[in-house]
């Protein structure tokens, strides 16, 4: 086997065994712990393992997987300007994708669950606490470790070559997509866990035109903020 051949296969088993170690990890945590307790377990592992492969490393592997969060864990002075206008970056392209996919959402949403219940919007308290939770919590440590880190380090390995909509993707996203959706599914044996393959590709896509994890952050919160929303509003979960 060339010396090539040889780096290359390395470099593969790297995020592979990393999504084997981590969904196993995930996987023992929301079973064996308190439900209370879950989510915090769940995103301290997918933050651990972002930290051991990409943030103890240099600034310029941080840059690449874009994992800088506007600057936020960056070494030296923190530059609050740079950060807010990160964050608005980020937002604004997470409430475009969320005006453009909301819609047809609902009405797939509906057709699936088929709620019996008129709509009644949730108390605002519990549903702010949950947005912060879902984009804190769930959506910045999966979105930096399946897209900063992972995404980062299969497009290393598979440079993308295909252009859509000015974002520049190659098989990278496929794989952390479907990695991804086998993570789901592996902590809930439910096939419609599935499904998040197809939001993950958005999230891969944004990751690869914003440059950072921001913007996928945002609008996989929203996603999960609005899936609760019609949940607890139609009495359905």
């Amino acid at each position: 086997m060339s010396r090539d051949r040889a780096t290359a296969r390395r470099g593969v088993v790297e995020p592979l065994a990393a999504a084997v170690v981590v969904t196993a990890a995930v996987t023992a945590a929301s079973r064996l712990l308190p439900e209370r307790f879950i989510a915090t377990a769940v995103g301290a592992v997918f933050l651990g393992a972002t930290w051991l492969f990409v943030w103890r490393g240099d600034d310029a592997s941080v840059e690449r997987s874009g994992l800088t969060l506007g600057g936020l864990v960056m070494p030296g002075k923190l530059d609050a300007r740079a950060v807010l206008r990160a964050a608005l970056i980020a937002s604004a392209w997470a409430l475009a994708f969320a005006a453009i996919a909301f819609i047809p959402f609902f009405y797939g949403w509906r057709a699936f669950w088929h709620p019996h219940s008129a709509f009644s919007f949730p108390p605002i308290g519990p549903l702010a606490s949950d947005a912060f939770g879902q984009l804190v919590i769930i959506a910045l440590p999966e979105e930096a470790f399946y897209r900063g880190y992972m995404q980062s380090r299969f497009d290393d390995l598979f440079p993308p070559t295909f252009r859509v909509g000015g974002a520049l993707v190659g098989p990278g996203i496929f794989i952390t997509s479907v990695i991804f959706a086998l993570g789901h599914l592996a902590t809930i044996h439910d096939p419609a866990r599935l499904a998040v393959f197809f939001p993950s590709l958005v999230f891969g896509w944004l990751r690869a035109r914003t440059g950072g994890i921001g913007a996928s952050c945002a609008f996989h919160a929203l996603c999960n903020v609005f899936s609760e929303l019609l949940g607890r509003g139609f009495a359905v979960y």
